[in-house]
Order: C-alpha cells, then structure tokens, then sequence
C-alpha cells in the first residue's frame, strides 16, 4: 500500500524545515567563521560579525543594510530557503490532493510561495525581498492558525499558540518595538516558532490517511 497524499505532505513539508533549520544554524557558523582570521586576544574572531539580535536574518543571504554586499553564508541560506519554499508549495499540493481544503492550501501555498521568493530575491533586489518576507511571514502564520482543525489534539492547540505567536511577533517586528531583543531578535520570534509548527504539522501528517480519497 502507497503513501497517503497526508503523508507526501508532511514529508516533503518536514525534510524542507529541517534542512532550513540546519543550513539556517550553518549559516551563521559560516558567516561568522570566514574572512581573514584574528587570533589576537580571548579568542578567534573574523572579518566578518554576525548578530543574531541585530543582524536580520536575511543578512546570512546578503547584507543590505548598509551597502549591497556578498556574505559567505549567502549561497548556502538563500539555496536553503528556496528549498524550503519548494517543499512548502509540494507539500501544500498533495495537502489539497487528501483534504481538499482550499483555504489550508491556500496559506501553505502561499508561504512557500514567499519562502521561494526570498530565498530567489536576496536582500540585494530591495523592495521584492521585502515583498517576499512580508509573505512568507504573514501565510505561515496564518496557515498554522488554519490547519490547526486538521490536527489532532493537543497539536491543535500549539498549533493555534504558535500561529498566534508569530502573527503577534510579526506586528510588534513592522512597528519596530523589538522589547529589547533587536530587530534580528525580534525577526527570529517571527520565524522559530512557524519553523517549530511546521517540524509538529509535517511529523503530524506523515502518520494520517486521507480523508478524503481521490
């Protein structure tokens, strides 16, 4: 017997979040270990300074903060996160292929829609990666909000804790209130906790049949 549609979806959506998750930590490890090394002092240090409070999390891909430029980590995290989006959007397909839930498509879809997009547009085009973080940002949350109801309990009620998490994160983060975390900090309470859903969501539906047959 063949894999439920259910299943397809949690693996293709698990194996793009934990890659992310990997890459994302490598990535700063890479970032902050390459350049012309400095061994004066406490300890090795680089040409290159990685802030997971004040650098944004786009900086692994490329730092515009300043000027537009190349960081060693970009082509490991921008690869990354379009893998993500790819698995993201998969994932949603054979999500609709078992439910047949338009708007739990439509949320999952469009949030690996974003995650591609980002990941395709660097900090380097400007307002397109804005666009795309926006997305990314705004239909994780939400999708983890609206595929609560295909979740079992209790991962129906951290689901809706976690969307509602991010969605807050993600309003305090525009407004540019950080609470003292940063605005990388800030940006992380945006991405960890959908990052954690999708990890439950994707194990989650790799245990359950379809529903619906088609």
């Amino acid at each position: 017997m063949g894999l439920s549609n259910a299943a397809k979806s949690g693996i293709v959506i698990f194996a793009g979040a934990v890659q992310f998750s990997l890459a994302l930590i490598l990535s700063e490890i890479v970032y902050s270990t390459s350049g012309p090394l400095n061994t004066s002092g406490s300890g090795n240090t680089t040409g290159y300074i990685y802030s997971v409070a004040n650098n944004y999390v786009s900086d692994l891909g490329a730092n515009c903060r300043t000027t537009c430029t190349a960081v060693p980590s970009g082509y490991l995290f921008d690869t990354s996160i379009a893998i993500l989006g790819l698995c993201i959007i998969v994932g949603g397909y054979f999500l609709q292929k078992g439910f047949h839930d338009r708007p739990a498509t439509a949320m999952i879809v469009l949030a690996g829609v974003g995650a591609l997009g980002v990941g395709l547009f660097p900090e380097t085009t400007g307002i397109w990666h804005s666009i795309f973080s926006l997305i990314v940002f705004l239909f994780a949350g939400l999708a983890a909000l609206v595929t609560a109801r295909l979740q079992r309990k209790p991962l129906f009620y951290f689901s809706i804790i976690l969307g509602v998490f991010t969605l807050a994160a993600l309003v305090l983060y525009i407004g540019g209130d950080y609470l003292g975390l940063g605005a990388g900090g800030m940006e992380r309470m945006v991405v960890y906790p959908v990052l954690v859903w999708s990890l439950g969501f994707g194990g989650h539906m790799m245990a359950l049949d379809d529903p619906v047959k088609s």
